[in-house]
C-alpha cells in the first residue's frame, strides 16, 4: 500500500500541474474565440473547420487595433469612441473603470506590480508579501499628508484577489526578488522559496568566470589554442 501511495502521488504530481495547465489555455482560447462572429469562421470563409483559425483571428485585430491606435489618426478615433461610451450611463461608468485598471496594469509606463515589498498585515509583527502599485494623489493624499505608498495585498493560493493599503513609506520593505518568484511564492503558500535577483545575478557571474578561466586555459601565451593533452 504504502508503493502505491508514493508513486501514485509522484503521478498526480506530474499530471495536475500539466492538466490545469492546459485547460486554462483551453479556456482562455475558447473564450475568445466566442468573440468572433460565425460568418468570420473558417467553416464559412473556406467550407472546412481550421483549428486554431478564430483565435488566430482575434490575436490579428488586436495587433491591427494596437498597430491604429498607435498613429495620431487612430488615436483621434480611440478618443472620439470613447466620448461616445462615456455619454451612456451604465456603460460609461463599467468601461472607464476597466479602462483604469487596463492602463494601471498593462501599460509600459505603469507603477503597478513593479517591486515585490513585505509589509507587516493584518496586524503589527505579522508580515507577509505586497506589490507597490504607485502612490495615493489628489484629495487622498492630502488628507493623508506624508509621504505614503499604494500596495496591494494578494490573497493564497488565489492572487486575483487582495485587499489595497496605503501605508507609510517607512513601513514598507522593498524585497531583492522579481514579481514572478514573490507571485510563486504566494501562489504556493510559502513552499516555493522565492530567489532573490542578487543570487541570480551572482550565479551568471560566476557562470561568466567559469567561462572566462575556461578559455584562458584553453588559449596559450601566443594566443594560439592549446594542444589537449592525451
Amino acid at each position: 500500500m504504502r508503493f502505491f501511495k508514493r508513486y501514485f502521488i509522484t503521478g498526480l504530481l506530474i499530471w495536475i500541474p500539466l492538466v490545469i495547465t492546459i485547460w486554462v489555455i483551453t479556456l482562455l482560447i475558447g473564450t475568445l474565440e466566442s468573440f468572433v462572429p460565425a460568418f468570420l469562421s473558417s467553416q464559412s470563409l473556406f467550407g472546412y473547420r481550421i483549428p486554431g483559425f478564430q483565435f488566430l483571428l482575434v490575436l490579428v485585430v488586436v495587433l491591427l487595433t494596437g498597430l491604429l491606435g498607435a498613429n495620431f489618426i487612430g488615436r483621434a478615433i480611440v478618443d472620439r469612441w470613447e466620448q461616445l461610451l462615456g455619454r451612456i450611463p451604465l456603460v460609461r461608468s463599467i468601461y472607464h473603470s476597466v479602462k483604469q485598471v487596463s492602463d494601471t496594469v498593462l501599460a509600459s509606463n505603469g507603477l503597478a506590480f513593479r517591486e515585490a515589498v513585505l509589509v507587516q498585515y493584518p496586524r503589527q509583527g505579522s508580515w507577509t508579501i505586497a506589490f507597490l502599485t504607485g502612490a495615493p494623489s489628489g484629495e487622498v493624499a492630502e488628507k493623508l499628508g506624508g509621504d505614503y505608498v499604494s500596495v496591494y495585498v494578494p490573497t493564497t493560493p488565489n492572487p486575483t484577489s487582495g485587499f489595497f493599503l496605503m501605508m507609510p513609506r517607512q513601513d514598507v520593505q522593498v524585497l531583492d526578488m522579481s514579481v514572478d518568484a514573490a507571485l510563486k511564492y504566494i501562489v504556493s503558500m510559502g513552499v516555493v522559496a522565492p530567489v532573490s535577483v542578487k543570487t541570480i545575478n551572482a550565479g551568471f557571474e560566476a557562470v561568466s568566470v567559469i567561462d572566462a578561466a575556461h578559455g584562458i586555459d584553453t588559449v596559450d601565451g601566443t594566443g594560439q589554442p592549446r594542444d589537449k593533452q592525451p
